[in-house]
């Protein structure tokens, strides 16, 4: 397919995936129905999926007092990305660009033991900030996104690491579910600070050195292959980036892992030790899955809107082949809804080959045909959106409706 073809805001519209409007604003994305069940099974899938790895999920406003984020230190390293102060009652109110202070005003909440370390804190979150307007690229660059963004509360420097290896763990096995390569479809990046640039980073020469030799030993280590950027790190330590370029060949950060020697003086983030004494805390910072929305936009690319079956918004069209079947293919779709399998009926006055046509431009997997053969013996015939020469999944005429709902369901289940 030519890359113009798979641009993902070229095939967003032709898809009806998401829209933006003038009148809401700038950057500002609309999902569709079907937009949204692609960014829902994203959502579900890493949340579940971090949960099976001991990540806590929790839920956090949208906005804080600008007392929050001066303290964190993002205003004002930050605050030529962040949104004007809201004025309520006569305090200063900013829309969130972070979690992390959030994350670490509710791990304040009580006293924590080391046994209690390390502290896994997710949330899918809803972010927000000012993009300029000609950054602003589809779903790749926008003013409101969420992130899947996490802090891991460590109780020495080695599990720090340690953390930061699993979150790579995490990284790379969610890249393999969407069969995105190493080294092919995207790249590890170890982006460094400049102790001379105080306005931009945290002042702590001997915390950036530790940092950043200690994650790259780790690449070192874990045998990847990564370059190194000078001036890309968070303003408070190094990170691993993992970035990835769209079709037009323009290079973003997808995932991102954060060691922080910042934030626990910030916030005075401490834990109760073996000794009964308070110590300070380690933070990593993480992003497993990246904002929702630039992961849509990549993978959009990736699969040119031919998403494998748990993504794609429609799993299954059921095509009559005249109005007279119409009754039996009813049958079909609420056999395919209470097996969970997202399905429509073509219903429209065209012809069998017209309605083939379209459900392959909609690049719908699975087209199950329901004529006089299939009323009579209570079967459907299986077609796929792929042409012969691509791997046909094959042709299937008389299938009974409960093997194809079975293999269908197999297929969703991991993640085919």
């Amino acid at each position: 397919m030519d890359p113009r073809e798979r641009d993902h805001k070229k095939l967003g519209k032709e898809l009806d995936l998401f829209a933006f409007s003038d009148v809401v604003g700038k950057g500002l994305p609309l999902f569709t129905p079907k937009g949204s069940v692609i960014r829902r099974e994203l959502e579900r899938f890493i949340v579940d999926e971090e949960i099976k790895r001991g990540y806590l999920h929790v839920y956090t406003p949208d906005i804080a007092k600008l007392e929050l984020y001066k303290k964190s230190g993002h205003y004002p390293h930050y605050k030529d990305s962040m949104y004007a102060p809201i004025e309520i009652d006569e305090e200063q109110f900013m829309l969130r660009p972070m979690t992390c202070p959030h994350h670490f005003e509710l791990y304040l909440r009580k006293p924590v033991s080391y046994r209690e370390l390390p502290m896994r804190i997710a949330e899918l979150a809803k972010l927000y900030r000012y993009e300029q307007s000609g950054e602003l690229m589809g779903l790749q660059r926008v003013r409101t996104f969420c992130l899947a963004d996490a802090h891991i509360i460590c109780a020495s420097e080695e599990q720090s690491v340690e953390e930061v290896s699993r979150a790579l763990d995490l990284i790379e096995y969610v890249t393999s579910v969407f069969g995105l390569a190493l080294d092919v479809d995207y790249r590890y990046r170890l982006s460094l600070g400049d102790r001379t640039n105080t306005e931009k980073y945290y002042k702590n020469d001997e915390g950036w050195e530790k940092g950043e030799n200690l994650l790259r030993e780790l690449m070192k280590s874990r045998g990847s292959k990564f370059e190194e950027a000078k001036n890309e790190a968070a303003f408070y330590g190094p990170k691993i980036d993992i970035q990835m370029k769209n079709v037009n060949g323009k290079e973003d950060t997808a995932f991102t892992v954060q060691y922080d020697f910042c934030m626990p003086d910030r916030f005075d983030l401490t834990y109760i030790g073996e000794d009964g004494g308070k110590h300070r805390a380690f933070v990593v910072h993480r992003s497993s899955i990246g904002a929702i929305e630039r992961i849509m936009a990549f993978l959009i690319e990736k699969y040119g809107g031919a998403f494998p079956l748990w993504l794609a918004p429609v799993q299954a069209k059921i095509l009559p082949v005249s109005e007279k079947h119409g009754a039996y293919a009813s049958e079909v779709l609420n056999e395919l809804k209470a097996a969970g399998i997202r399905a429509e009926v073509d219903d429209a006055n065209e012809s069998l080959g017209k309605k083939i046509r379209d459900a392959k431009t909609e690049k719908i997997p699975y087209l199950l045909v329901v004529g006089d053969k299939e009323v009579e013996a209570k079967t459907i015939s299986v077609d796929s959106r792929l042409p012969a020469q691509a791997g046909d999944k094959g042709k299937s005429d008389a299938t009974p409706l409960s093997d194809f709902i079975a293999k269908a369901t197999e297929e969703i289940r991991r993640r085919g």
